[in-house]
């Protein structure tokens, strides 16, 4: 009886002096994992800072933002792309809402069209991509906020110039688009129609294009679709793994306000999803007459209360 107790201390002795050394290795595991991660997003953005100008460097611009979660427990993040060239003011070219639930591990991506006519806090109403101008991101959400009653967490602005760069680093082979007609008019880069890789400047005229029948519907439904194309062809186990450096390509041509280890976390989440992304375009159908205002021109005239309605019944279905 006294060996066995014997033989078994000397064996408890031995598991307590090997715990140190597994969480001596474990430690030293998560911190080689962290620092590769963290010298990937290091070396992507010195990538980026080699070739960028004074006007791409839209991250450089320091806005206020009081950004909070939605009354639903998700975040929401607010999508901006401004036709910013140089210093001067700009407006909100594209203006787009992505919305994440953590528990579901979905996103849905809402495209509020620019020239819908709301009340903007402080400056009665105006086409919705000027609150931008007036005001910055803050004006924005506090205007999304006012007429949809969504609260925005973050916000991500990246310009034209910004865009092309972008496009251009993290896919140099081109994003695979089929283009469903001609583009000429009022476009830098003209494109032709059928299924081919874009290049920056072709993903930025694709996107930007509006000239025909349709006008801008047909463009917000091109962002959407450029979108979807860009998830689909990043999502894949060896894109995971380069995350970090595709963040820290990125960063250089973004103004955002959400934390790195954020922006890590919900790439991560977005590219491994297997879901298609859902959309909404703001205003719905049959809410919305076209209008002329004297000072604003053509103008989106809403229901504001039937697209809020739609709005949140989409974000949380």
């Amino acid at each position: 009886m006294g060996d066995k107790q014997m033989r078994a201390d000397r064996h408890q002795k031995k598991r307590r002096k090997r715990w140190p050394s597994i969480l001596l290795v474990c430690l030293l595991l998560i911190g080689g994992v962290t620092g590769y991660a963290y010298y990937q997003y290091k070396q992507g953005v010195n990538q980026s800072l080699k070739d960028i100008n004074t006007d791409q460097k839209e991250a450089n611009v320091d806005y206020d933002f009081k950004g909070q979660k939605d009354q639903y427990g998700d975040t929401n993040v607010l999508l901006l792309g401004s036709d910013a060239r140089g210093n001067e003011k700009s407006r909100a070219d594209t203006i787009m809402i992505l919305h994440y639930n953590q528990d579901k591990g979905t996103f849905k991506l809402t495209s509020i069209m620019r020239d819908s006519y709301v009340a903007i806090p402080g400056h009665a109403k105006h086409k919705i991509n000027s609150a931008f101008a007036r005001g910055g991101p803050e004006l924005m959400r506090q205007t999304i906020k006012q007429n949809f009653d969504i609260d925005l967490q973050y916000y991500a602005i990246v310009n034209f110039q910004g865009f092309v760069q972008l496009i251009d680093e993290v896919f140099p082979n081109g994003v695979e688009i089929n283009v469903e007609k001609e583009m000429s008019e009022y476009v830098d880069t003209p494109l032709e129609p059928g299924l081919q890789r874009l290049n920056g400047k072709q993903m930025l005229s694709f996107v930007r294009f509006r000239h025909d029948a349709v006008g801008d519907f047909g463009r917000v439904e091109r962002q959407q679709i450029a979108i979807k194309a860009i998830k689909e062809q990043l999502s894949g186990v060896k894109t995971i793994a380069r995350l970090p450096k595709l963040i820290g390509v990125v960063t250089p041509y973004i103004n955002t306000n959400m934390p790195t280890t954020d922006g890590v976390f919900m790439g991560k989440e977005f590219l491994s999803g297997d879901q298609n992304i859902e959309t909404l375009r703001i205003p719905i159908d049959n809410s919305y007459t076209d209008q002329r205002i004297s000072g604003e021109g053509a103008v989106l005239d809403i229901d504001v209360e039937k697209n809020k309605e739609a709005l949140h019944q989409f974000i949380t279905q």
